[in-house]
């Protein structure tokens, strides 16, 4: 399911419908959101009737210059009005495929600060009234910070951080972006030339979870100073990577964990046989003994809703201990659930605090959007979207940047000994030196605790248990 938002200054130029029905042919959005249209609500829906949606909402501007289009597919999508004012339309979606149920609000920020204001209140407003999925999506007319614009006058950081306090007090996340850095420009000659980024997608961190996979396009702009902004909601990303071995802390508080390990030290193997032995062993155990956490998590939660229900007709002693022993499992197994996810945040979770396993959720989901990268430009200035050809790209680049035709460096011929940095005597013997046990153990215990991005075992409280 994709939506479009799209900023599409005056909708009665000609080139406003053939433009619309190309981008709903190549998109297929179930969602269209068309902002400053400059048109009045009775006009605006002898147009919306000739676009291939079946329904709308209009929402008129005090003044010539906005104006905002919300339309749909109700085959794939059931839109319940909830409210709206000049700047902003509030719906609830639901999902006809799925039955999920969220709340999207359409922003169209009005040019002057003071209104903006009455809609960042406004947003507040809608915050404190819901905890559903919700998402923000539409033009803003406001920027986070300077490396949103290119051109003109710095931002005012006054109002960028009016704006970021409205975000944050609605717990709403940057859903990122793929394609050109900016939404919009001035369409002006080099001398003038400013471009922003205004059109943005931002939801909490409900809808993160629903939706983890995301994905936000800026699409090419074509007669409008707005790029049209599509967000793939279930991206069809086919390709699946072999990933890296993660140590787990969690293990460590299994019984059978230690025997995992003794295994792989058994017989005394080389380290690099001792340490492929383990990464083997653990991954196969993780899967046939430790489990899945989730699918451990919803089976135990199934059989206390089980459980419970009979209990409230004829309980008894026996189902009594049993729930008592399922509690038990579940509150281990939120733990370990909790350590997980604070793992894959990369965020030092010993100093955050209490368990708040959403916020390391929406924590990894954020980061992994950041660290995708889904098209690069290659030496052409060409862009590369096929995610295959962005892999095989990175590896050529490598493979040219590592590697020569020469057997030796022509350079390295006119060169003597004098011309080249050297060590003196007491540095050579410094690093000769052995390497003591105290220095060791200082290096190790100054890692985190839980840094899995060591490729094997050291983690710090792996090495306290077994090193």
């Amino acid at each position: 399911m994709n939506i479009i938002i799209w900023n599409y200054r005056g909708a009665l130029k000609p080139s406003f419908q053939a433009n619309f029905r190309d981008l709903v042919a190549n998109h297929d959005p179930a969602i269209f959101v068309v902002m400053e249209t400059r048109i009045g609500s009775e006009r605006a829906k002898v147009i919306t009737d000739k676009l291939p949606f079946q329904w709308a909402i209009h929402i008129d501007s005090i003044g010539f210059a906005g104006r905002l289009w919300f339309l749909w597919d109700p085959d794939r999508v059931e839109v319940t009005y909830l409210a709206s004012t000049e700047q902003e339309i509030h719906t609830l979606v639901k999902v006809n495929s799925s039955s999920l149920n969220w709340i999207f609000t359409a922003i169209y920020a009005s040019p002057r600060h003071r209104e903006r204001c009455m809609l960042w209140n406004n947003l507040n407003t809608v915050a404190n009234s819901h905890n559903l999925p919700w998402i923000i999506a539409g033009d803003f007319n406001e920027l986070l910070s300077n490396d949103e614009k290119l051109g003109g006058r710095p931002i005012s950081l006054y109002r960028a951080n009016l704006f970021k306090e409205c975000l944050d007090s609605c717990n709403m996340a940057d859903l990122g972006f793929n394609g050109p850095r900016f939404t919009w420009t001035n369409k002006h000659d080099i001398g003038t030339f400013i471009q922003e980024r205004l059109d943005r997608y931002f939801a909490n961190p409900q809808w993160c979870l629903l939706y983890p996979e995301a994905q936000v396009t800026h699409l090419p702009r074509c007669s409008s100073d707005h790029c049209p902004v599509l967000m793939e909601i279930q991206p069809n990303l086919n390709l699946r990577l072999n990933r890296p071995f993660r140590f787990q802390s969690f293990w460590l508080a299994d019984d059978s964990f230690p025997n995992v390990v003794r295994e792989a030290w058994s017989n005394n193997p080389g380290l690099y046989d001792a340490i492929k032995k383990f990464t083997t062993n653990a991954v196969e155990w993780n899967r046939v003994h430790f489990g899945n956490i989730f699918a451990k998590k919803k089976r135990v939660l199934a059989r206390l809703g089980g459980i419970q229900r009979v209990m409230a007709e004829r309980p008894s002693g026996f189902l009594i201990n049993l729930e008592k022993q399922l509690q038990m499992d579940l509150s281990n197994i939120l733990n370990q659930e909790e350590e997980l996810w604070a793992l894959k945040s990369r965020i030092n979770w010993m100093i955050q605090g209490d368990r708040n396993t959403s916020f390391y959720h929406v924590s990894t989901l954020i980061r992994r959007k950041h660290n995708k990268i889904l098209n690069l430009k290659d030496s052409q200035g060409k862009w590369i979207n096929d995610l295959p050809t962005v892999m095989e790209f990175v590896r050529n680049s490598f493979l040219n940047l590592f590697t020569t035709d020469f057997s030796s460096s022509p350079i390295a011929a006119t060169l003597n000994d004098s011309a080249c940095p050297q060590l003196s005597d007491d540095e050579s013997h410094l690093i000769n030196l052995p390497v003591k046990d105290e220095e060791i153990k200082h290096v190790v215990w100054s890692l985190k605790a839980l840094n899995p991005q060591v490729p094997m075992v050291c983690t710090l409280g792996f090495i306290r248990d077994f090193g």
